[in-house]
């Protein structure tokens, strides 16, 4: 299997500051239920945005 074929099959969530959504990466594999934000920027406003 290839690579690009690997990309389609990750989960995705919706990041709770900017609302964009984004992809597992392997850094969060065993933190991914907790995971709510696509980056650190995001994570930094947090869910306060209008």
């Amino acid at each position: 299997m290839g690579r690009s074929q690997d990309r389609v099959n990750r989960p995705a969530k919706i990041c709770a500051a900017c609302g964009r959504e984004f992809t597992w990466r392997k850094k969060w594999e065993r933190c991914w239920e907790q995971v709510r934000y696509c980056s650190d920027r995001c994570r930094g406003k947090g869910a306060a945005q209008p």
